[in-house]
């Protein structure tokens, strides 16, 4: 354990307007986001990077599948590590410019959106990384309608440049026209492939040249102004004239920087390099701390909370289990919002009505935590959770409030999870109750009480995968999985009493979720018309509900 971190300045005794005072100067200096993209696009690399050029980190590693490979910090599961992509979020805190940053990395694969969208609820920025030779892709068009559901201001980092790709301009006609985005280019490619040779910055006009650095390492940059003499023994003249020529033109027909039309995701900048080489890796961080908004005011049952009020508040926005198998430990991510968090500080749990005594809060650094004294808003804390918590809960210091809870999407794989080993039940048992606390995948139960086994419901197949796996490793069960041939899910909207007034239903199966509520499955999207068809009356709802005041049931 790393040693505790200090206060940035001792709570004891302070008076109010110094405590308003702190408060403002930490969120002031924070910025949070979280990174989207399709499987493939070099998040983890990118994330990587950041770490680099932040100090977080000494030397990068490249995401593979290979053992000898160094393996990536965010990258901590075993799973991730064997396979080389990221199927669990994880949050890094780093500091660079005089900044405290809070990185969330999201899952890649499109079997882990959801847990993609719960980070996104903690964020208050994102950057969308897109691949030059693939452009937009389904994840990403995915993940961009969730972050303007919550109007997230969003950062576009086309990355790859150094491999042949699209021309600029068609990947920002992309963007403008398939996601009605507007775009605003903060620098400019020269060249791209094996022709890629730097960046013109828009504002200062500078031209910045790189060269490739030793794998893992900061590389270095040359800059020069673009009517420099030297230039032109650095770069060739057509690659450099035309790059010139395009910036002109989104001059001339492009969006104008507008900080308002950013911040309420309207607004795109752009910015153009390779993770893997580092081109343009440090100017693009640059200038997003400029451009990104700090931590925001949130909704909640009473109306916006201002960051800046001196109550704490925060909500459970991810849990995870197992994140030191030595300890076999269980982690509730919490989104500070306001005011300052303080260890050992007693809060009250909206959800059930208790207070809770916080004594070991933890600075959470992808597997790596350290204990720490305060937090402020935009920072995410991490609480040991003995079974206390769950995913949207608020926790609060003053009047009652709770924040807006993060719902459960409709899922489209069903499988029965059985254990074919009856002395293992116990073990059984509380790895799936676990994973489930956690959203590693939504259980749904059979109504008949005699049938144990837990329905696993998840949105893609790898979900399933990583359960088994866990379940094995973490918990020391081997399972089956039983596919059980449905595919559409729905939640019956006025709950069993509704149901019980439609009686009799066909061509469904009628199961509960962790909250006890109805769930209907179907075998396909004609099965869900026709029964819609034949029972105008029943609401049915592809979200479920959010819950409160209520425990989950347990296997």
């Amino acid at each position: 354990m790393k040693p505790s971190i200090p206060s940035e300045k001792d709570s004891s005794a302070i008076t109010q307007k110094e405590l308003q005072s702190q408060i403002l100067d930490a969120v002031n200096k924070r910025k949070n986001f979280a990174i989207i993209s399709h499987p493939d696009a070099g998040k983890t690399t990118l994330t990587e990077k950041l770490l680099l050029y932040g100090g977080a980190i000494q030397q990068a590693g490249a995401v593979k599948a290979r053992g000898e490979q160094r393996k990536v910090t965010s990258d901590w599961m075993e799973l991730e590590k064997q396979r080389g992509i990221s199927i669990t979020s994880t949050v890094l805190q780093f500091e660079y410019s005089n900044k405290t940053i809070n990185l969330l990395d999201t899952p890649g694969h499109q079997d882990f959106s959801e847990d993609t969208y719960r980070t996104l609820a903690a964020a208050d920025n994102a950057v969308m990384l897109e691949d030059a030779a693939k452009g937009l892709e389904p994840q990403t068009r995915k993940l961009f309608q969730v972050c303007r559901m919550r109007n997230i201001p969003i950062f576009t980092f086309i990355n790859k440049m150094d491999r042949p790709g699209q021309e600029p301009l068609s990947l920002l006609d992309e963007i403008e026209a398939e996601l009605n985005l507007s775009t605003y280019p903060c620098n400019w490619p020269i060249g791209s492939g094996e022709y890629f040779r730097g960046l013109i910055e828009r504002n200062s006009k500078d031209v910045l040249l790189f060269s490739r650095a030793e794998r893992g390492k900061q590389s270095s940059e040359i800059r020069l102004k673009i009517d420099d003499p030297k230039l032109s023994d650095l770069v060739e003249s057509e690659l450099l004239q035309k790059a010139l020529e395009e910036l002109e033109l989104c001059e001339e027909v492009g969006s104008e920087m507008d900080m308002k039309l950013i911040h309420s995701g309207e607004l795109t900048p752009v910015f153009f390099g390779s993770a893997m080489t580092n081109f343009g890796v440090r100017p693009f961080l640059d200038l997003f701390l400029e451009l990104a908004q700090g931590p925001i005011a949130r909704t909640t049952n009473k109306g916006p909370i201002d960051p800046l009020n001196s109550d704490f508040t925060g909500f459970v926005f991810k849990l995870q289990a197992n994140m030191d198998p030595r300890h076999r430990d269980r982690v509730a991510f919490v989104r500070v919002c306001s005011g300052r968090f303080e260890k050992d500080m007693t809060v009250n749990h909206a959800r059930t009505g208790k207070q809770i005594r916080l004594s070991r809060p933890q600075k959470l650094f992808g597997q790596e935590r350290a204990v720490l004294d305060d937090a402020y808003p935009g920072d995410v804390i991490g609480l040991n959770n003995p079974g206390m918590f769950a995913i949207g809960d608020t926790l609060y210091k003053g009047n009652k409030v709770e924040y807006e809870g993060i719902p459960c999407f409709s899922p489209e794989i069903f499988s029965w999870l059985r254990n074919p080993n009856p002395s293992a039940f116990k073990n059984f048992r509380k790895g799936v109750n676990e994973l489930r606390e956690e959203g590693a995948v939504q259980i749904l139960y059979d109504t008949d009480q005699s049938k144990r086994d837990p329905i696993l419901a998840a949105v893609g197949q790898l979900q399933l995968e990583v359960v088994q796996h866990r379940l094995e490793h973490e918990y020391g069960v081997s399972t089956l999985v039983e596919p059980m041939g449905y595919q559409v899910a729905r939640w019956v909207s006025g709950g069993w009493s509704k149901l019980e007034e439609i009686g009799r239903i066909f061509n469904c199966k009628t199961v509960q979720d962790s909250w006890s509520r109805p769930v209907l499955l179907f075998k396909n999207e004609w099965n869900l018309n026709q029964l819609i068809d034949d029972h105008p009356g029943l609401e049915l709802s592809a979200v479920a509900p959010v819950v409160s005041g209520v425990d989950p049931i347990s296997l």
